[in-house]
């Protein structure tokens, strides 16, 4: 991958008996770091604090649709988009990390069926395997939205099996507090937690939508 929203790829060399590779540098870490770290001053403090404000989250997550473009258009599924692989520069550029479960779709293999990623993230037809394709990564998208706003993502207290059949069988989740976030927050969420992948938004149809073009 060469884009400027995918953390770039630089070698692979042994040391002693050890496999290491190489990766740009994306010095304020992860968005789940940030979100942790600002935790642990809302405990310090006994207050509560907003993780991320809407201005934040629509420009962390478009630098993120745009990867998720770059990667879709080439017919690559991350798999485990979460707050956790998404990096972001000391200039607060944030860039999608962490293909260890990504796959390629080709024209002999349209969809993939093999049930990987992280539960809680996971959109309906991947628990399924009833077969799925880029837009699985919007799903999961969606969920990460919600994590970022919330602090947490839904069905987080439960077991993950029990998670994945409420992810299955329940209506797409929503915000717990909807009267915090504007409408078009909440609309775009809901474009991404569509249950029938095939009336999901794309990445592109994302990148156009009023929450990111406006903020």
């Amino acid at each position: 991958c060469d884009s400027p929203h995918v953390v770039k790829y630089y070698g692979t060399y042994f040391k002693g008996s050890e496999l290491w590779i190489v990766m740009e540098f994306c010095g304020a870490g992860s968005v789940l770091d940030i979100m942790k770290l600002r935790g642990k001053t809302a405990n310090q403090s006994n207050k509560t604090v907003k993780t991320f404000d809407e201005t934040q989250i629509a420009t962390i997550l478009r630098g993120t649709l745009k990867g998720l473009e770059y990667l879709h258009l080439r017919k690559k599924i991350h798999r485990d988009i979460k707050a956790g692989n998404i990096l972001l520069t000391s200039e607060g550029h944030s860039k999608l990390a962490d293909f260890g479960v990504a796959a390629q779709l080709d024209n002999t293999v349209a969809k993939r069926v093999t049930l990987i990623g992280t539960p809680l993230w996971m959109a309906p037809e991947v628990i399924q395997e009833i077969g799925y394709d880029c837009v699985a990564d919007i799903w999961s998208l969606g969920i990460t939205a919600l994590q970022m706003a919330e602090g947490k993502v839904p069905y987080m207290v439960m077991h993950p099996v029990r998670a994945m059949f409420m992810i299955i069988g329940k209506p797409p989740p929503s915000f717990s507090e909807p009267d915090k976030w504007s409408q078009e927050f909440i609309e775009f969420v809901s474009r991404c937690l569509v249950k029938n992948p095939q009336n999901r938004a794309t990445a592109s149809d994302l990148l156009k939508d009023d929450f990111i073009e406006n903020m």
